[in-house]
């Protein structure tokens, strides 16, 4: 691999000493953010998946909630596909770059649907529903608590 390296100059011809870009450093270190963040969200909709199977129906929007997790981490699967098959091809061949491009467009489409699609997971939430949840577990503590003791059956929290 050649590196190229871009360097400013000033309009009377000198270098403005500022230090030169290498762009396959740059490249590198981009790919391997998004890599991370990648796995950030890989993560994320694994634990999101994990919270929607424990809770179960009792969830308003469990069925909605469980494909839409599942799309996602199944497109995200998808998309590193395409990165491990882009990867193997050679821009330098004038071969590949049809197949270049269209896997560029076809990953370009998988982040925008899995953006999409987290963002809507976003929207409906996890912690929304939680709230008649806390309330049966409450109320079943609290029937539990009265059958165990029944003269401290009061209305007080002690």
């Amino acid at each position: 691999m050649a590196t190229t390296t871009v360097t400013p100059i000033n309009p009377d011809g000198g270098n403005t000493g500022i230090k030169s870009l290498d762009v396959n450093r740059y490249a590198t270190k981009k790919t391997i953010a998004q890599g991370m963040l990648d796995i950030a969200l890989l993560t994320a909709n694994a634990s999101q998946l994990k919270y929607i199977l424990q809770v179960g129906k009792q969830h308003e929007f469990y069925i909605l909630m469980l494909s839409l997790i599942c799309t996602s981490i199944g497109l995200q699967a998808f998309v590193g596909v395409l990165y491990v098959i882009i990867g193997g091809l050679n821009i330098n061949k004038s071969r590949d770059h049809r197949a270049a491009l269209i896997l560029n467009d076809l990953i370009l489409l998988g982040v925008f649907l899995i953006s999409l699609i987290n963002i809507i997971i976003s929207g409906f939430g996890m912690e929304q529903s939680n709230a008649h949840i806390a309330y049966q577990y409450s109320a079943a503590y609290n029937r539990k608590r009265h059958e165990l003791y029944p003269e401290k059956a009061t209305d007080s929290p002690n």
